[in-house]
């Protein structure tokens, strides 16, 4: 290769050393970016309405710090007294599932469960893992100058998108060839379509899963109902991983009323599911991004481990993008107009083995 070539390469590889050393911020401002795009269209809404620009984008970012302060202000002080609440009741729970597996060891006869020490492995191992998983949220929770920096950056980033994206979308489009720009715009428009219809269903989900577990929880009479139905409502951002989550804390803690309660805690999440599956996702999701559950639950998978936490909730959002632009590009501009050998396009040229086999006729 030439110095030239060189030189693209090895700026090349730094690029994307230095894009993975900071991939936590990068995430961030994607982040930011999908936040930026939905508060855009609401600012569009108002717009057509005959209000400014600037007073469209106050009265939005009015409405997201009142809706905040409100959770923080009302919410969070009932979330923390149940929290409390629910750190110390789960191992209970924990320690009952294990005493009940124990009963039931005792009242089989024969030697069925005698020699099975799988379970009781695995429940000592949950109550282990329970006992670390409070302890690091603790440790998440006391850590809140590092959790407030990386807020106000996000909220920062997306304000200043907000004011002027425009100018940044084109700085954005500036990094194609020029014969390409074009493009671009187009397969971006399809991404903040995507996105939007992605963010309100998604939001239209998670409020009714919380609405519907909190009224079931209250009928059976589960402990803290408060708490377990904003964890099932936020863990429904996570597809297909974040509910079947969310089913062990209200179960773990039926446990310590009646273990009725538990089975009932069970069928109703069961229930909550096929509503979700068969009627929810369907309903909110008919015009929205069409996303294949085996897809989703690798990036939920491959997002968390590379980025961490934030990947956890960012990875359906990254999926999308990712998605629209390898359709648009890789299929529709590149594989969609490669223009194959003429001669192997005519069935009398292909032979007669694959032809019989994907039923084409050589006469």
């Amino acid at each position: 290769m030439r110095l030239g070539q060189w030189i693209s390469v090895i700026a090349l590889l730094i690029s994307l050393y230095i894009m993975w050393r900071i991939r936590q911020v990068l995430l961030l401002v994607f982040g930011a970016a999908v936040f930026a795009t939905v508060l855009n269209r609401v600012v569009r809404r108002l717009q057509l309405s005959g209000v400014k620009r600037g007073i469209a984008i106050a009265i939005t970012l009015l409405i997201v710090f009142v809706t905040l302060a409100g959770f923080f202000l009302v919410i969070v002080p009932k979330i923390g007294d149940q929290v409390q609440q629910f750190t110390s009741l789960l191992p209970q729970g924990i320690e009952q599932l294990r005493t009940g597996y124990e009963w039931l060891q005792s009242r089989i006869p024969g030697r069925v469960l005698e020699d099975n020490r799988s379970v009781s492995a695995l429940l000592q191992n949950l109550q282990t893992w329970t006992s670390r998983l409070l302890g690091n949220f603790w440790l998440l929770v006391s850590n809140s100058v590092s959790a407030a920096v990386s807020l106000l950056l996000f909220l920062a980033i997306t304000i200043m998108l907000l004011l002027d994206p425009l100018q940044y979308r084109r700085v954005f489009v500036m990094a194609f060839p020029a014969f390409y720009r074009r493009r671009v715009e187009e397969i971006l428009d399809q991404c903040e379509h995507s996105l939007v219809g992605w963010s309100r269903g998604t939001l239209l989900a998670m409020v009714a899963i919380a609405i519907v577990s909190y009224i079931g929880l209250l009928i059976l009479g589960v402990p803290l109902p408060l708490v377990n139905a904003l964890i099932a409502g936020l863990l429904e951002f996570i597809p297909n991983i974040g509910p079947t989550l969310s089913i062990i804390p209200p179960t773990l803690l039926a446990l310590l009323d009646a273990p009725w309660k538990a089975v009932g805690v069970i069928v109703l999440y069961l229930l909550i599911q096929q509503f979700e599956s068969l009627i929810l996702v369907p309903l909110v999701m008919k015009h929205e991004a069409s996303l294949l559950p085996l897809f989703t639950v690798l990036a939920v998978v491959v997002s968390s481990i590379f980025f961490g936490f934030l990947g956890l909730f960012l990875a359906v959002p990254l999926l999308v993008v990712v998605q629209i632009w390898l359709k648009e590009v890789l299929v529709e501009d590149i594989l969609n107009q490669w223009k194959g050998d003429e001669k192997l396009e005519k069935p009398e040229q292909i032979p007669a083995d694959i032809a019989q086999d994907h039923g084409l006729n050589k006469t």
